[in-house]
């Protein structure tokens, strides 16, 4: 199958731009796992919330976005498993299941195949329906990450939404802002959009 052929398909996703191939593949989940274990280590603490803020979640989606659902997946469940094997490359150079943020992680998994799966519905050609995907794929994080948080510590549920998600909405309306200048503006240059 050739590249032409492949870039002109309905339901095509960034990745899918690339000549196809099982190596093709391969590298993609690898990369993508690195990129998000990359940008965890981008982390800043939250005053008063074990969970900092971090470029993981904007890895995750642009991941997902980008590969589409099932490369999303498998690499945001590289980065799972790798990092609960013990390679320090959760946020802040931690690894293993059992931090208080590992609800997040898990979230991310879902959310990249989620947004994977919008993208091949063209939910990255245009701003307004990447700002929807990247809203939707952020309400996933924290519907698995938030009620994680709260029983992983204890803590009640109104005081893990005020601990993990109240301090990281103006962060993540920043991190889609850029998917949404991003991702349309890539199919756009290549004349895909």
């Amino acid at each position: 199958m050739s590249t032409a052929s492949v870039s002109f398909r309905p339901g095509a996703v960034l990745a899918d731009l690339l000549p196809a191939s099982r190596v093709r593949d391969i590298a993609l989940v690898a990369g993508g796992a690195a990129l998000t274990g990359l940008a965890a280590q981008i982390a800043v603490p939250v005053p008063g919330s074990p969970v900092p803020v971090t470029g993981q979640t904007f890895a995750a989606l642009l991941v997902g976005t980008a590969f589409g659902a099932r490369r999303g997946f498998l690499a945001l469940a590289l980065y799972a498993l790798v990092g609960m094997a013990g390679v320090p490359w959760f946020a802040g150079g931690t690894s293993g299941a059992g931090g208080a943020s590992f609800g997040y992680v898990l979230g991310m998994l879902l959310a990249a195949t989620v947004v994977g799966a919008l993208a091949r519905r063209g939910a990255d050609r245009s701003v307004p329906r990447t700002a929807g995907a990247m809203v939707l794929g952020s309400a996933v994080i924290y519907a698995v990450g938030v009620p994680y948080l709260a029983l992983s510590t204890g803590m009640p549920f109104g005081a893990a939404v005020a601990a993990g998600l109240t301090p990281f909405l103006i962060g993540d309306a920043l991190k889609a802002a850029l998917a949404m200048g991003l991702l349309p503006a890539t199919w756009k240059l290549l004349g895909r959009g």
